[in-house]
């Protein structure tokens, strides 16, 4: 929600600013549109392939909406799942518990793999690797997100000089300067904007969330493995602080 909200009030502020000076139609220029939006995609997705780019907008709405956790109160989940499972000693109690945690896939995984009885050094493996992918897929999306922040200003500088080019090349038609003037103006305006209120604060959220997602998903991978050799949950407490922020850290016996 911070995200949209973040990005509302930006954009709402330019508009308004744009709106109280004048009429909104002076900002608003096709050729400029072409040349740095089309431009920024075009340019930006050189470096990328067509599958990634596809799948860009959907694993970035699904990383910051679902990446919103708190790692204490993930800790405290996992460790109110750890004493359940080691006061019942029950593998059917953890069974019964998969079906609640669809909210938390990876989570609900680690514990199919304690249910399964796969041994403990294999499901910390198969956890990491499985964290690790995930985390690369993400920052392959803050790649894209900040490739295009770089591009957009240059495409903006671009439309800069065509437009000067242009207007300088007619400066016998003083009719001709007004839209030149526009283009060359203007496609820095477009460019400032996607770069700074769009792919530079996007690329910089989606980071935070893939830090804290992998941060979150190494507390599953570690309580899975604790459960899974039946350790005493008090020596999980111990463990899941030392990877969390000391913020953020938690008490769960007092």
């Amino acid at each position: 929600m911070s995200t949209l909200f973040g990005m509302l009030t930006a954009f709402l502020l330019v508009i308004g600013a744009i709106l109280i000076g004048g009429s909104a139609n002076a900002f608003i220029n096709l050729q400029g549109i072409l040349i740095v939006v089309i431009g920024t995609f075009a340019v930006t997705a050189i470096s990328f392939r067509l599958n990634e780019m596809m799948a860009l907008p959907r694993n970035i709405w699904v990383l910051l909406r679902h990446s919103q956790r708190e790692p204490s109160e993930e800790a405290i989940k996992i460790m109110k799942i750890a004493v359940e499972a080691r006061k019942h000693n029950d593998v059917l109690m953890l069974e019964r518990l998969i079906p609640r945690l669809k909210d938390t896939p990876f989570l609900a995984q680690a514990i199919q793999l304690v249910v399964d009885g796969s041994q403990p050094d294999e499901i910390e493996q198969m956890m990491r690797r499985e964290a690790s992918t995930a985390s690369a897929r993400h920052m392959r999306s803050v790649d894209f997100l900040r490739r295009a922040g770089d591009v957009a200003p240059a495409m903006g500088l671009i439309g800069t000089l065509i437009g000067l080019v242009r207007m300088l090349g007619n400066l016998e038609d003083p009719s001709s300067l007004g839209p030149a003037m526009a283009v060359a103006l203007l496609t820095t305006f477009y460019g400032a904007v996607m770069a700074h209120l769009i792919f530079i604060p996007l690329a910089a959220k989606t980071e935070h969330c893939t830090e804290e997602e992998a941060l979150v998903n190494n507390l599953y991978a570690m309580g899975a493995t604790s459960i899974r050799r039946n350790e005493n949950p008090r020596r999980l407490e111990m463990l899941l602080n030392t990877i969390l922020p000391p913020a953020q850290r938690i008490t769960y016996y007092k």
